[in-house]
């Protein structure tokens, strides 16, 4: 791999770097996370040579974008492949607002559930 290749693309300790580093929960990102989250979301797409990953600018910010969409969002997997199957692979004002949205209903439903359970006592 030349240089100017190997400046463009990163492995994959070098992605889970970048995600820890971007996660303002400070939860640890491991490669096994990256690797499963390949088998769920076709957008992520590194080349692999010699049986090891090499990932993009475009891979590593779907990576992002799911890591913020699952783990400060709480969204499910199901949730983000819908958000990723509109091709538009960055987080717009109109995601945010859905997300937002989405956010609260789950809220308050947990909240609901909680009164309720709360009343039976």
């Amino acid at each position: 791999m030349d240089n100017k290749l190997k400046e463009s693309y990163k492995t994959i300790s070098e992605v889970v770097d970048i995600l820890n580093t971007n996660n303002p929960n400070k939860q640890n990102n491991q490669s096994y996370t990256i690797r499963y989250w390949e088998t769920q979301f076709k957008q992520i797409k590194p080349i692999k040579i010699n049986n090891r990953r090499y990932y993009n600018h475009k891979n590593i910010n779907i990576l992002l974008k799911i890591q913020y969409l699952l783990k400060d969002q709480g969204m499910t997997i199901n949730g983000v492949k819908k958000i990723l199957s509109r091709n538009n692979l960055d987080i717009d004002e109109k995601d945010k607002k859905i997300i937002s949205s989405l956010d609260i209903k789950f809220r308050l439903s947990k909240i609901s559930n909680l009164l309720k359970s709360i009343k039976k006592n």
